[in-house]
């Protein structure tokens, strides 16, 4: 299912402006359909597994040097 940059980024829980950094950085997948950009679905949930924190990657924000 195809989705526009306003749902794609409420899915992911940010801002449009944040969603167009997040494809010119390579992590969510975007779709040039004409003038618009588009969005897969599965690509969105793909991004959001890639963003998932996995015990021990926050470590060192609460251990004390």
């Amino acid at each position: 299912m195809w989705l526009n940059t306003k749902r794609a980024a409420e899915r992911l829980g940010i801002t449009p402006r944040t969603l167009y950094r997040l494809v010119d950085e390579g992590l969510v997948v975007g779709y040039k359909v004409g003038r618009v950009i588009r969005f897969q679905e599965a690509d969105i949930e793909a991004a959001l597994e890639g963003f998932r924190i996995r015990p021990g990657e926050l470590r060192h924000l609460y251990q004390e040097s």
